[in-house]
């Protein structure tokens, strides 16, 4: 039988875990970096925008300020108001535009030292012009010389602005460049990452693929496997009923003939025991006795069948009552013994009766079994709840009874604990107790089929404990659980 790798559909999982994984960063992070590239391609545009304000803004104050020369100019020549009006409109918008360029500046050093230097050189250029409007001098010397120095000041103020456009114009030039190389890092992330996520993504659609071809196969593989058991359970379910059938004839075709035996011999000897010398009715009486052994191996053998191919309904049982009638049955044996018998509170649980009959009637007869001569000999059967979680071997968080059935006998060696619940084991020989071997064998079958557990406690001579774990009630699922399989030594030694 080929065995399915437990651990391949892990590592197959984890892969396309880590693809879909990836491909969510690479998402993620094609999201985060082109926002930052977009916001830094806004601020790149931004800064371009505000340089053209810049060299608006000194276009604008150069242009105020031939206003101011023209307007002066016009007056003097044609002594007529009418050319003032630019001028004075000139000279009163100039103050705000520069307040504005200082603003639009900043924190540009460079620029602001130039401004600074700007203010100085319209401030010159609007007091010549005023001197000139004021006075309108007859006087051509005085004339020329200020005309002179006006157009001094007005070519250094030009020669000032043009600097200051020319470094905002580069200044614009290497923003213009940055928001292009932003504008292209953006297109190249986009690109970029939209390509790995799609790799990212192909290679997990992949996986995902071989994923699902492996689980078709498996799954096809699981139904070849359940085909498979379905006729390995057929063939059980026959030769179960072979079984039962063998069984039924143990019950009474096998029985019939031991009867036989048993009367005949014991008509030979009533008839002719007188005839018989000490030999022969030794001979005669081992006939007898070996064969109601065989007749009570039979019968053990029977019920230990019948345990789990004969299932009955649950039912609340009182194990008190169980006990009692156990008690009531053994009775003459007890006195016999003189056993001192303690018998705490007992439960009510979910059970089959009979089976519950063979459990102790078992365990009762052991304890009686396996006395220590000289020795009065004690049974005492206890009780208390107990949770699942106690036991490895059961179900945590269920509620269970522990039934402890103690005696004082002989005791036996823990390292036998195993043994003494399969088939045929015996730890003493027939010559010196009697017994089948089977009994502890059916207390084992009786607790796996009601879900419980059985183990004991014993050293020799210190007498033996045994524990009964029993579920205070049967679940829907316990009613459909098959027995579980269990080991069995059928060796006769």
């Amino acid at each position: 039988m080929k065995f399915i790798n437990q651990s391949a559909p892990k590592i197959m999982n984890r892969r396309i875990a880590l693809g879909f994984f990836v491909a969510m960063v690479l998402i993620a992070s094609g999201f985060t970096l082109s926002f930052y590239s977009y916001n830094q391609y806004g601020e790149d545009t931004e800064r371009v925008r505000h340089t053209y304000e810049v060299v608006g803004s000194l276009e604008n104050i150069l242009s105020l300020v031939k206003d101011v020369e023209t307007g002066s100019r016009g007056y003097i020549i044609t002594h007529d108001s009418v050319y003032l009006e630019p001028y004075q409109t000139a000279i009163a918008l100039l103050p705000g535009r520069l307040s504005q360029l200082h603003t639009l500046m900043g924190e540009n050093a460079l620029q602001i030292r130039r401004i600074q230097t700007l203010d100085s050189l319209v401030g010159a250029k609007l007091e010549i012009a005023q001197m000139r409007v004021k006075t309108l001098s007859t006087d051509k010397i005085s004339e020329r010389k200020l005309s002179g120095e006006g157009r001094k000041r007005m070519e250094a103020l030009r020669r000032h602005i043009s600097v200051m456009v020319d470094t905002e114009r580069t200044l614009m030039e290497i923003r213009n460049r940055q928001a292009a190389r932003s504008f292209r890092n953006t297109l190249i992330i986009i690109f970029s990452l939209s390509l790995l996520t799609f790799l990212a993504l192909v290679i997990s659609y992949r996986l995902h693929e071989q994923e699902l071809a492996r689980r078709q196969r498996n799954e096809d593989q699981l139904r070849a496997y359940e085909a498979r058991l379905k006729e390995q359970i057929r063939q059980l379910e026959a030769s179960n009923e072979e079984l039962e059938r063998f069984a039924f004839v143990a019950s009474h075709d096998l029985q019939e003939p031991l009867r036989k035996i048993q009367s005949f011999a014991n008509l030979i000897t009533d008839r002719y025991g007188n005839l018989f010398d000490g030999d022969s009715l030794m001979f005669m009486d081992k006939i007898v006795h070996s064969a109601e052994r065989m007749s009570k191996l039979i019968k053990d053998l029977l019920n230990f069948s019948r345990i789990s191919s004969h299932q009955e309904i649950f039912r609340p049982v009182a194990l008190g009552t169980i006990i009692q009638r156990i008690l009531d049955d053994q009775e003459l044996r007890i006195k016999g013994l003189d056993v001192d018998v303690e018998i705490g509170e007992l439960p009510v649980l979910d059970a089959i009766s009979s089976q519950m009959d063979h459990l102790f009637a078992n365990l009762i007869s052991n304890a009686l079994k396996f006395t220590k001569p000289d020795v009065k000999p004690l049974l005492r059967i206890q009780s208390r709840p107990v949770d699942g979680a106690d036991y490895p071997e059961l179900i945590s968080g269920r509620r269970y009874f522990e039934i402890v059935v103690e005696d004082n006998g002989i005791g036996f060696d823990e390292k036998y604990l195993e043994h003494i619940f399969k088939v045929f084991q015996r730890l003493h020989g027939k010559s010196e107790f009697e017994g089948t071997g089977i009994g502890l064998a059916i207390c084992k079958r009786v607790t796996v089929s009601h879900h419980g557990y059985i183990t004991a406690r014993s050293q020799p001579g210190q007498g033996t404990t045994f524990i009964v774990i029993l579920p205070e009630s049967q679940s829907l699922q316990d009613y459909d659980r098959s027995n579980p399989t269990e080991t069995y030594s059928y060796s006769a030694s």
